[in-house]
């Protein structure tokens, strides 16, 4: 009988090979185009440069997902500014 993982993690985001939905998109929409660079192209080289190009993009989103920090300006001043105590939950973060 089949055994499956309850989903508990109902706030995280979708994920799909690792990667947000909008950066598989982007992935996706990278493999469809060198696909068709692929069929009408006749080049050894550019068959296996276009495939480098798509495994290095692969690690550089995935790197980006799980390091946002990365490309994020940080901006001088805090967006609300309040005298709310804080109560240390978290909720966005599991």
């Amino acid at each position: 009988m089949k055994k499956f993982e309850i989903y508990k993690n109902i706030r995280k985001r979708a994920v799909i090979f690792g990667l947000p939905i909008s950066l598989f998109a982007l992935m996706m929409v990278s493999i469809i185009a060198s696909l068709l660079i692929i069929i009408f192209s006749f080049s050894f080289m550019l068959i296996i440069g276009i495939l480098i190009f798509n495994a290095t993009l692969y690690v550089a989103l995935s790197k980006l997902t799980h390091n946002p920090q990365l490309f994020q300006i940080v901006k001088a001043f805090p967006r609300i500014i309040s005298n709310k105590k804080n109560s240390g939950f978290d909720y966005e973060e599991d």
